[in-house]
C-alpha cells in the first residue's frame, strides 16, 4: 500500500502534466511550464464615451502601459482589459483598439467590444 506522501506527489505531477496538455491548446497558456515562450508587443487606443484616454488614464484603468511588451500570451492582455470592462457600468465601458505583434511576426487587431 502506498504511503499518502507518495500518493500526494503522484497526484501533484499528474495534474501538472494534465495542466500542460491543456495549456498548450488554448491561448491562455497560464498552466505553461514555459509561460513566457510568447513576446507581445501591442499599443492600445481606449476612448469612454468618445473621449480619448490618455496614456496615463490607460496605465491607471487596466494597470498596464498603453503601449509595451508582455512577455506573456496576447490573451493575458485580453482577459485584463475585458475584465477591467466587464466590472463597469454599461456607460463606463470603453472602446478599445489594441494593436499587437507576437514574436516579431505580422501585427494584429484586437476590439472591445468585438465586432
Amino acid at each position: 500500500m502506498l504511503r499518502p506522501g507518495p500518493m500526494i506527489a503522484a497526484l501533484l505531477l499528474t495534474a501538472q502534466v494534465l495542466l500542460m496538455g491543456y495549456a498548450r491548446t488554448t491561448e491562455a497558456r497560464y498552466f505553461c511550464w514555459a509561460p513566457f515562450d510568447m513576446q507581445t508587443d501591442y499599443r492600445l487606443q481606449v476612448s469612454v464615451q468618445g473621449r480619448e484616454l490618455t496614456a496615463a488614464e490607460i496605465r491607471a484603468r487596466y494597470r498596464r502601459p498603453a503601449a509595451g511588451t508582455d512577455n506573456r500570451s496576447v490573451r493575458n492582455l485580453i482577459d485584463i482589459i475585458e475584465g477591467v470592462e466587464q466590472r463597469r457600468p454599461a456607460e463606463e465601458r470603453a472602446r478599445v483598439v489594441m494593436q499587437y505583434r507576437i514574436n516579431g511576426k505580422e501585427e494584429r487587431l484586437w476590439l472591445y467590444p468585438g465586432q
